[in-house]
């Protein structure tokens, strides 16, 4: 039999299924990439907040930000991406705080200060839906505006789904999780593998309130088509197109802040 052949055969067959078993296996690994921080490590931002720890039903803490505004609006509960923690992530707030709105951030299991390791999709909205009620203590629903950003906006969509806030605001969002992993690994079988599904596409059109969009054209993660189809799911989403963005940079853009402004006035 011919290399060529051999290696068609044989070879490239061998490591698709070895990456589809690493794939199955080490998924959380593939997703999540948290940078953790000492329970001593002192936040320091150049706007007030207040640090908050919440406890799970199995018994951890998540760590929280509250950032607050002059003569707040309503708060922004916000769901951040798959790397980083609130250190990073809160430099995010002073775009919303800026505006009049309180902020609400936190780090998942296993980010930051957060204890714990996330193990399934189920968790991450426990965990979400528990700060969401915690919330209602200090606003009024109609004051609570969900903001998701790529792998959070999966969560911040389900919880629109299960309850009234005023706006829904999703950046880079998937279609659904199984949409980002058939982009990056089209050779896979990510129906069999994946264990996270994210379906956003299946909450937009159920959810009540408006919903917006924010996606760069140049995105080579979630790619931009993504919200185009979200968009389409639903006459109450709206999608606000960031020519040249890419994936982590939408708020340098001049459109992005304009826009939302625009949305939460």
């Amino acid at each position: 039999m011919p290399k060529v052949l051999i290696y068609i055969v044989i070879i490239v067959p061998a490591v698709l299924i070895g990456l589809g078993i690493a794939v199955y296996l080490f998924q959380e690994k593939l997703i999540f990439h948290p940078d953790k921080l000492s329970d001593k490590y002192k936040f320091v931002f150049e706007i007030p907040f207040e640090e908050l720890e919440y406890e799970t039903t199995d018994g951890n803490r998540i760590s929280a930000l509250l950032f607050k505004a002059e003569n707040s609006k309503g708060v922004i509960y916000y769901h951040h991406g798959n790397a980083g923690n609130l250190e990073s992530w809160g430099a995010r707030a002073i775009d919303f705080t800026s505006k009049g709105y309180d902020v609400l951030m936190y780090d998942y299991r296993g980010y930051g200060k957060s204890t714990g390791k996330i193990k399934n999709e189920k968790m991450l909205f426990s965990d979400a839906t528990m700060i969401y009620k915690k919330l209602l203590y200090d606003y009024k629903e109609r004051d609570i505006i969900l903001y998701g950003v790529s792998l959070g906006s999966g969560i911040a969509a389900e919880l629109a789904n299960d309850n009234h806030p005023n706006k829904l605001i999703l950046e880079t969002p998937y279609y659904s999780f199984y949409d980002v992993a058939k982009f990056h690994y089209p050779y896979l079988p990510n129906s069999i593998l994946l264990h996270y599904q994210f379906k956003t596409n299946k909450f937009l059109p159920k959810i009540k309130s408006p919903v917006y969009l924010f996606h760069g054209t140049e995105d080579e993660t979630v790619p931009y088509n993504s919200s185009e189809r979200l968009e389409k799911l639903s006459d109450n989403v709206e999608l606000f197109t960031i020519k040249d963005g890419s994936h982590n940079n939408l708020n340098t853009f001049h459109d992005y802040h304009q826009w939302l402004g625009e949305i939460l006035e």
